[in-house]
């Protein structure tokens, strides 16, 4: 008699008993799942999986297409491979490295081969990216996915894998060392070996929409959009984006730091704390060259915006102090303090409350009260009560002097639509985000949001009294949000300013890590949980103790000398 097991699928809402041993694809074909785009991945017990994998004791099964955001991190990441693959059996000689997201794509560059014998990629020039180049391939990835070439996981003990990827990446075999496993997993497609960070789809013939084309100095590896994926991402311009990614792009190669492995060798021979110098040197400098700008023209009004928990307050405070040195009378303003009541704020779909949408702000008693500072009246101002849901009013009172500066700091506050009447002339407008700049390896970027999701883990449990697993679940709306009222804005601003530090992910370790531990393997949070938990393992945690009080990262890991 056959052995079976009993699963528990999510998209059936009902038990089964199933063939012990069966794979994740058999399992689709035989309870018949349909989603509304092709299935390439699934969760078991809430840990994403490749469909390959085989169930020999009784699990949760979630089944999943592109729709989903883990379900597009493995259909990007097998692109990747493929992109790589292609590059590779063209090019011997070339390698492919992955910078940043960028346009709603990828912005790849390409780089010569390094050899063994070679100390430096910056002897020679990189390789030349020609349209033609670019159109050889993308027609040999067509190529690959056509004849749809399985992809197996495989693993071996540490030190083979390190042996094999010596051969094939120089420079990459002390990945599979920071890890510490006595075991390491990698991809082989054909004769091709990759290392990516989580699951791949079963083979490359699950990929039918993409495109790749010349961007910049490099390629643009362009994806599925996220909510339809049989259609592509309209690629959008972000020249400023661009140009602060290239910026300390640059400096990273300064301090030879591109990758994680790059950084956690600079911590071990105890050069942490001179980078944390460093890095805390090049955001003053930045913050003082914005004021000195500011200065210079002389604006009635100073937005300032970002997305969630890119380090806009802390960004608002230390400009202020710039400011003052420049001889500027800045007076800060939170649009957070002019939410309408809670019980007026705008639903979602789901019916719950809108926290992200623009409507949420008392816009006509905002303009009001900002119109009456501009002709120089004096206006009561009001404070934002987050435990009751209301606005009140504390005696706060100001008049603007000749010296003074509006500062507005807000989700929204590149949004023409809040302030229309006011002359663009007589603004100047900031986009503060964290863009992390470097790699974990050529070919694993990290991605933006990641640094602003574990910021936001660590802040929300220290001082909002929220687990991990409530800050996770309440992602998908604030990503919402974003997406639709701060990211069409972020090119309306007259300077970009990167909140992120090269050190952060080292230092966050070390808080994020036990708050994450404390989320339920049984929900659903726990898959991104596990995800992020993975991620830091790639990590040398660096001591604290040099960041100075004024840092962004203070702002969320606590020790701040500001009061937020």
């Amino acid at each position: 008699m056959e052995q079976t097991i009993t699963i528990y699928c999510k998209n059936t809402h009902a038990y089964h008993d199933v063939p012990r041993g069966i794979s994740l694809i058999e399992l689709k074909d035989l309870l018949g799942i349909q989603l509304p785009y092709p299935i390439i991945a699934a969760y078991v017990n809430y840990k994403v999986e490749n469909l390959d994998f085989l169930l020999y004791k009784p699990k949760d099964i979630e089944f999943l297409d592109a729709s989903s955001p883990s379900g597009m991190r493995a259909y990007v990441r097998t692109l990747n491979m493929v992109l790589a693959c292609a590059i590779n059996e063209l090019f011997p000689d070339i390698d492919l490295r992955i910078e940043h997201p960028i346009s709603k794509g990828y912005y790849c560059t390409l780089q010569w081969h390094q050899s063994k014998d070679t100390d430096s990629e910056d002897e020679k020039e990189p390789p030349v990216v020609t349209p033609e180049k670019v159109q050889a391939i993308k027609a040999r990835m067509l190529q690959i996915i056509a004849e749809n070439r399985p992809i197996y996981e495989e693993e071996k003990q540490t030190k083979e894998v390190i042996r094999m990827f010596a051969e094939r990446y120089n420079n990459e075999s002390s990945i599979f060392e920071a890890l510490g496993n006595p075991y390491c997993r990698y991809f082989r497609m054909g004769d091709f070996i990759d290392y990516y960070t989580n699951v791949l789809l079963p083979s490359s013939g699950y990929l039918n929409v993409f495109d790749l084309q010349p961007f910049q100095d490099g390629l643009l590896l362009r994806i599925p959009n996220r909510t339809n994926p049989t259609l592509l991402e309209d690629a959008i311009p972000q020249d400023k984006m661009f140009s602060i990614f290239q910026e300390y792009n640059r400096w990273n190669k300064l301090l030879r730091i591109n990758n994680v492995n790059d950084f956690n060798v600079a911590c071990k021979q105890n050069m942490s704390f001179g980078l944390i110098k460093l890095a805390e040197a090049l955001h003053e400098k930045k913050i003082a060259q914005i004021a000195d700008s500011i200065a210079a023209k002389r604006p009635k009004i100073v937005f300032i915006s970002g997305a969630s928990s890119s380090g806009k307050t802390t960004f608002s405070k230390r400009l202020q102090i710039q400011l003052l040195v420049d001889g500027i009378r800045p007076e800060v303003l939170s649009m957070d303090d002019y939410f309408v009541n809670r019980v007026d704020t705008p639903k979602d779909e789901n019916g719950q409350y809108d926290f992200e949408t623009v409507n949420a702000v008392d816009l006509p008693f905002f303009r009001e009260q900002m119109k009456d500072l501009l002709e120089g009246k004096e206006v009561n101002l009001p404070t934002y009560d987050f435990t009751k849901g209301e606005r009140v009013f504390k005696g706060n009172k100001l008049k603007l002097q000749k010296d003074s500066v509006l500062v507005i700091e807000g989700l929204h506050a590149l949004n023409p639509c809040i302030l229309p009447d006011v002359p663009r002339e007589l603004t100047y407008k900031i986009y503060v985000s964290a863009l992390t700049t470097i790699n974990i390896d050529n070919h694993n970027w990290i991605p933006t949001t990641d640094i602003r999701l574990l910021r936001r883990i660590v802040r929300d449990y220290k001082y909002r009294g929220f687990s991990a697993r409530e800050t996770i679940a309440r992602c998908p709306s604030v990503i919402r949000g974003e997406t639709k009222w701060v990211y069409p804005f972020q090119e309306e601003a007259d300077v970009m300013f990167n909140s992120a530090l090269i050190f952060e992910f080292a230092v966050l370790k070390r808080h994020a890590e036990p708050i994450l531990q404390e989320v339920p393997k049984f929900c659903d949070e726990y898959s991104e949980a596990h995800r992020l938990l993975k991620f830091l393992q790639y990590f040398v945690p660096v001591p604290e103790r040099e960041i100075p009080p004024t840092s962004f990262l203070r702002e969320f890991v606590g020790g701040s000398s500001f009061r937020y």
